[in-house]
């Protein structure tokens, strides 16, 4: 298969997932008992006009697709005059243009509330990512390298504590830990009325900030990439063409290099792939643990404020990534073994 009809058919597949994803996500919220519109104000005092104003002001009061008898299975709102003027057509619209909703809670664009914290997400996400991988793939190296002896069941006994360890759990140990011996942030991103003098001062308080969840995000996958990475370089470890560079006289430090590393990555490309798509959801427990202000923490308040186009919003940023992440996992496999793309 040549590389453009295998990027093509790469791309096809994507772009087919995110589609489904879209029509999903529109009626994975409007098959929910109740009124969305009361239940995400949650007001007890609400009249029967004013149920109706936020209706309209929202949109619900527009049919969720155009019924034509039989053909809307779901039987939710009434059928449309104008086949346009239903929730899932004015739904696509908005997405074509950028629009994500309003918010029930904070009655601001979806769209805006979502970048501001994504950002913060992916700040947070990336740090913890970039240590976990260079630590648990030189711990993992070093174990398969140093198999059957002290050094390596010390790594992997260390490891599999850190990766059964709950994420809230480590959390909150190290925010007490950090917080009371060490005078770290008990949370947040920035320090509450704190007035500086540059954006230097403001960052290093961000930066002051992002330690302990950090650490905690650090220490959850070093030991999922350090078993993996340890697990693959022992196989690999064990092949002919290793043992033939080791009868050539060549250095470890040449034959970890050059010819052991290069063939283990294939499998933690997947992982590392795959992990950055699922963490931007995964942030959720450390978001919450220490009121970082990022795309988790927006979906545990949403969800309790039942504010769905919040949730319908984030849900499809989520799903989005973790499709791209999907498809940056097959280009770069194929790059590193064309194998892949002869199959």
């Amino acid at each position: 298969m040549s590389n453009y009809r295998y990027l093509f058919t790469k791309l096809s597949w994507a772009l087919l997932t995110i589609i489904f994803v879209i029509v999903l996500n529109f009626f994975l919220f409007r098959v929910l008992p109740g009124d969305p519109a009361r239940a995400g104000l949650r007001d007890p005092r609400l009249t029967v006009e004013a149920q109706e104003a936020i209706r309209a002001r929202f949109g619900l009061d527009k049919p969720v697709i155009n019924c034509f008898n039989s053909l809307n299975p779901l039987k939710i709102g009434n059928c449309a005059v104008n086949p346009l003027q239903t929730q899932f057509i004015i739904y696509i619209g908005n997405l074509l243009r950028g629009e994500l909703g309003i918010s029930y809670h904070s009655n601001r664009p979806v769209v805006d509330v979502l970048g501001e914290r994504l950002w913060n997400t992916v700040l947070l996400v990336s740090a913890g990512q970039i240590l976990s991988i260079f630590i648990g793939i030189t711990l993992g190296v070093v174990a398969a390298w140093k198999l059957r002896t002290i050094t390596d069941y010390s790594f992997t006994v260390t490891s599999l504590v850190a990766w059964s360890l709950p994420t809230f759990f480590l959390g909150i140990i190290l925010l007490f830990i950090g917080s009371r011996h060490f005078g770290m942030p008990i949370g947040g991103k920035m320090t509450p009325g704190a007035n500086f003098e540059s954006t230097w001062e403001q960052w290093m308080d961000i930066a002051k900030h992002l330690i302990l969840p950090t650490i905690t995000f650090t220490i959850i996958f070093i030991g999922e990439y350090m078993l993996i990475m340890r697990s693959t370089m022992v196989d690999v470890l064990s092949e002919d063409f290793i043992q033939t560079a080791k009868a050539k006289g060549l250095h470890p430090f040449q034959i970890l290099k050059d010819h052991a590393l290069r063939n283990s990555m294939l499998p933690m490309v997947t992982i590392i792939a795959l992990n950055l798509g699922f963490t931007v959801a995964g942030a959720i427990q450390i978001e919450t643990v220490f009121s970082w202000p990022g795309l988790g923490q927006t979906i545990f308040e949403a969800v309790g404020r039942r504010d769905y186009p919040m949730l319908q919003g984030a849900f499809l940023i989520l799903a989005i990534s973790v499709i791209f992440a999907n498809l940056a996992a097959d280009l770069l496999y194929s790059y590193l073994d064309p194998r892949v793309r002869a199959k």
